[in-house]
């Protein structure tokens, strides 16, 4: 089986029937870099490096961290309000020109269904909220639906994922991209941390790459079939 997304999507189309009917409904979007200055970044400077590379007048520091830059728990816990941290949540809501990008397609496009929001590491599948304890409205669904698609993952290679919601799984999170999607009508709104738990942590070694994406190509389809079969 193909392991990059988009070849999957592509070459599946005709023959197998779940995708086919997937894609004879729906529109997928993939934004490859969310963090495209970020990226860049991460090859001439800093390997590690998080945030975006905007600059702020009368601070040293670079960035906000774009994953806490969102409307729905903006500066929240889990975030912080020192520019010089990496998880600063920017000096207001959707103050990243990369974030504001995506809102403004979602809220421009009108009809978003999902958003799967992929990152590593942890080995998670998470759903709102992020910002809160409180369970969404929409809680048990998400959960069922996070236990099915995290098992379908398994079942590749016998990665073990948890799921749940963020504050409840990883950490409290406010400003989070998942919390402002659900927030605004896209109730299929998840997060994926991919490989590993942290002995590689962010630096995967490049042979678990392919297996990881193989992998992840259930839980994604579990979660594009629910979405088809339940379109809210």
């Amino acid at each position: 089986m193909p392991a990059a997304l988009p070849t999957q999507i592509a070459e599946e189309y005709g023959r197998d029937p779940l995708v086919t009917a997937i894609l004879d409904s729906m529109d997928i979007f993939l934004e490859i870099v969310t963090n495209p200055d970020g990226f860049v970044y991460t090859h001439s400077n800093n390997r590690l490096w998080r945030k975006t590379r905007s600059v702020r007048a009368g601070s040293r520091c670079v960035g906000v961290d774009p994953n806490r830059n969102w409307a729905v728990g903006f500066g929240g816990a889990g975030s912080s309000d020192d520019p010089c941290s990496d998880t600063y949540h920017g000096p207001f809501p959707h103050s990243e020109r990369e974030v504001k990008a995506i809102v403004d397609f979602i809220r421009a496009h009108g009809n978003v269904k999902a958003v799967v929001s992929i990152h590593s590491y942890s080995q998670m599948l998470l759903f709102p909220y992020g910002y809160t304890e409180v369970p969404s409205p929409d809680h048990q669904e998400m959960y069922e639906l996070a236990k099915k698609a995290v098992s379908d993952l398994a079942a590749v290679y016998g990665t073990e994922y948890t799921f749940g919601s963020i504050s409840t799984t990883i950490y409290m999170a406010g400003g989070t991209t998942i919390d402002w999607a659900y927030s605004n009508g896209v109730k299929y709104s998840f997060s994926l941390e991919l490989r590993d738990t942290g002995r590689f942590a962010f630096l995967l070694p490049s042979e678990q790459i392919l297996p990881t994406a193989t992998e992840t190509w259930p839980a994604l389809l579990d979660i594009m079939v629910h979405v088809l079969e339940h379109p809210y």
